[in-house]
C-alpha cells in the first residue's frame, strides 16, 4: 500500500517554469518507479516521465528538453521541474508510483498556463 501527494501546481505564463513536488508514504519497495502524467480537458491522458530507483529517465517528446524529473529516495519524493511552459502544458498533473502489477495515483494538482 501506497500514498501519494502532490504539490507546487499553479498559474504561470508562457515561458515560464513550475517545480513539482510528489511524496510518497507507506510500504515502497526499493525496486519502484515513480513518474508523472497528464490529463487536459477533452484529451487522452500523457506519460510526461519516468524515473526509476538508480535513476534512470524517460520523458514524452512533447517534454523533452523542457521538463526535467527528479528523485529523493531518502524522502521518498519525486520532482517535476517545467521550464518553458506552453499553454498546451496546461493540465491536471498526476504523480505515480509503480510498483510490481500496482500503480497507484496522486490526487493531482492543476498547472494553468497562459499566453
Amino acid at each position: 500500500q501506497a500514498q501519494l501527494v502532490e504539490s507546487g501546481g499553479g498559474l504561470v505564463q508562457a515561458g515560464g517554469s513550475l517545480r513539482l513536488s510528489c511524496t510518497a508514504s507507506g510500504n515502497i519497495f526499493s525496486s519502484s518507479v515513480m513518474g508523472w502524467n497528464r490529463r487536459a480537458p477533452g484529451k487522452q491522458r500523457e506519460l510526461v516521465a519516468t524515473i526509476t530507483s538508480d535513476g534512470t529517465t524517460t520523458y514524452a517528446d512533447s517534454v523533452k528538453g523542457r521538463f526535467s524529473i527528479s528523485r529523493d529516495n531518502a524522502k521518498n519524493t519525486v520532482y517535476l521541474q517545467m521550464n518553458a511552459l506552453k499553454p498546451e502544458d496546461t493540465a491536471v498533473y498526476y504523480c505515480t508510483l509503480q510498483q510490481k502489477i500496482t500503480t497507484y495515483w496522486g490526487q493531482g494538482t492543476q498547472v494553468t498556463v497562459s499566453s
